[in-house]
C-alpha cells in the first residue's frame, strides 16, 4: 500500500486524464462537424487518424483504473471516482466513434453538391458540445448541479433530431436521386442523438460521483 498523498496523486493523475479525454474528444466532434461543412478533407482525414489517441487514451484510463482498485482497495468515494472513471473513459470514446463517422461522411461526398445547406446539424453539434464541456467541467468540480444542467440538454439534441428526419425525409420523396446523402444526414442527425444520451450517462455517473446518489437524468 502506497501513502495517503500518494494515493491521492494517483486519484488526482486519473482525473486529470479523464479531463484531457473530455477536452480532445470535444475538439475531435467539433472538427469533424467543421470538416463536413467546409468540405475539407485533409481535415477529415487527421480526425479519422486521431481516433486511435482517444483509444489509446480510454485503455491508459482502465488500466490505472484497475491498478487502483487491485492495490489499493478503495473504499466509499475514492471508488465511486474509479468507477466513474472507467464509465466515463467508455462513454467519451464512443462519442469519439461518432466523430470519426461524421468526418468520414466528409468524405464520402468528396465532389458531390450537397442539396441543402447544413444548419440545424451543426446547431446540434454546437449543443452536444456545450454539453460535453460542462460535463467534464462538473466531473473536476464535483459540481453534481452543474452536470444536471448539462443533461437537460438532450431534450434538445432529440427534438432537433426529429426535426431533421422529418425535413430530409420530405426531400428524400421530393429528391429520390439523393437519397444517399440525404439518409446519411440522418444518420449524422442520428449520431449527434446517441452523443447526447453518452453524455447524460457521463452526468448520471458525475452525481453518482459526488452525492453517493444514482440517478436517471431525462
Amino acid at each position: 500500500m502506497t501513502t495517503r498523498a500518494e494515493y491521492d496523486h494517483q486519484l488526482s493523475a486519473l482525473k486529470h486524464e479523464i479531463i484531457r479525454m473530455g477536452a480532445l474528444v470535444e475538439e475531435l466532434l467539433a472538427g469533424s462537424m467543421k470538416a463536413l461543412v467546409d468540405r475539407d478533407l485533409d481535415a477529415a482525414s487527421r480526425i479519422i487518424d486521431s481516433d486511435d489517441v482517444i483509444d489509446d487514451l480510454r485503455d491508459n484510463i482502465e488500466e490505472k483504473c484497475i491498478t487502483l482498485i487491485a492495490t489499493q482497495q478503495p473504499l466509499a468515494k475514492d471508488l465511486r471516482v474509479i468507477f466513474a472513471a472507467i464509465k466515463m473513459a467508455t462513454d467519451l470514446e464512443r462519442i469519439a466513434d461518432y466523430g470519426v463517422g461524421i468526418a468520414e461522411t466528409a468524405l464520402k461526398f468528396e465532389g458531390e453538391a450537397y442539396i441543402k445547406p447544413l444548419i440545424d446539424l451543426p446547431r446540434m453539434t454546437d449543443i452536444a458540445c456545450k454539453m460535453l464541456l460542462d460535463s467534464v467541467r462538473a466531473y473536476a468540480e464535483g459540481d453534481d448541479a452543474l452536470a444536471e444542467e448539462a443533461a437537460k440538454r438532450d431534450n434538445a439534441l432529440d427534438e432537433l433530431y426529429r426535426q431533421i428526419y422529418r425535413e430530409l425525409l420530405t426531400y428524400v420523396l421530393e429528391s429520390p436521386r439523393h437519397i444517399n446523402q440525404m439518409m446519411s444526414f440522418v444518420l449524422i442527425a442520428r449520431y449527434l442523438e446517441r452523443v447526447g444520451d453518452h453524455i447524460v450517462n457521463i452526468c448520471e455517473m458525475i452525481i453518482y460521483y459526488a452525492t453517493g446518489k444514482k440517478s436517471e437524468l431525462d
